[in-house]
């Protein structure tokens, strides 16, 4: 049975979320119902992770198998056509061996979080990125979030609803970078815990607040408590950019 890998970017606001669903349009859902109206088949597509409710992807990577060879490209634009009018696209499908799972064999997953350091309200870009009016120490932010990198008990930021098995990871890189009036946190790392980008942006925001040092970053993260988090950041400016495999 040919097993095909395609690369999907969305606009997460209308979805509850990449995991299918009960009585809910889900990412994962629509394109399990694309699937079925090109093929005739009720095959699951199965994604690289589960992205929240309102996260967006520019490049979510997923596989399916079907029962026949296709062109990729009609793969594609098949698909493409049946998905609207969700905003959702498949950017590329490509056929790829029995042995290729987009989630258990992806090395590495890159996140994005899009601030708008502004006063004015937000206007293209609503649902795209979180406002924020005042003017944020992206510098004393990206300090204080290298206290977070490498291996930890993440449970302070993690969701109490996660299911991972274990609330250690290893952070590989979380930078914060402005580019004028936008500050992009950007967070790569194997796998992360439900909410633990979210989380971490909103306790940095704190930090370039003033409302925070690095000391208290660290100690949250010490804590090892859910309550010891800082506010957690809404998911207009998640992104998932990129899902690396070897």
């Amino acid at each position: 049975m040919p097993r095909y890998r395609l690369t999907i970017e969305y606009d997460g606001a209308p979805f509850s979320g990449w995991q299918i669903q009960a009585d809910r349009i889900t990412v994962q859902g629509v394109l399990t119902a694309a699937v079925a109206a090109l093929t005739g088949e009720e095959t699951l597509v199965q994604g690289a992770g589960r992205t929240d409710a309102g996260v967006h992807a520019r490049a979510q990577v997923a596989h399916v198998d079907l029962a026949r060879d296709w062109e990729t490209d009609t793969i594609r634009d098949a698909l493409n056509a049946h998905l609207r009018p969700h905003p959702v696209a498949v950017l590329a499908a490509e056929r790829v061996g029995d042995d290729f799972n987009a989630r258990m064999s992806a090395i590495k997953r890159h996140y994005r979080y899009v601030i708008v350091n502004r006063r004015p309200p937000l206007t293209l870009e609503r649902g795209q990125a979180w406002r924020i009016p005042r003017r944020l120490d992206e510098r004393a932010m990206h300090e204080a979030a290298q206290r977070l990198v490498g291996k930890h008990d993440f449970t302070t930021f993690r969701s109490t609803e996660c299911q991972a098995k274990s609330p250690v990871k290893t952070l590989d890189q979380l930078d914060v970078v402005r580019e004028g009036d936008r500050v992009h946190v950007i967070a790569s790392a194997r796998s992360f815990l439900h909410n633990q980008v979210r989380s971490m942006v909103g306790s940095l925001v704190y930090v370039g607040d003033g409302k925070w040092t690095a000391d208290d970053l660290a100690a949250a993260l010490a804590a090892r408590d859910r309550t010891a988090c800082g506010q957690v950041a809404p998911p207009d400016g998640l992104y998932l950019m990129q899902v690396d495999y070897p």
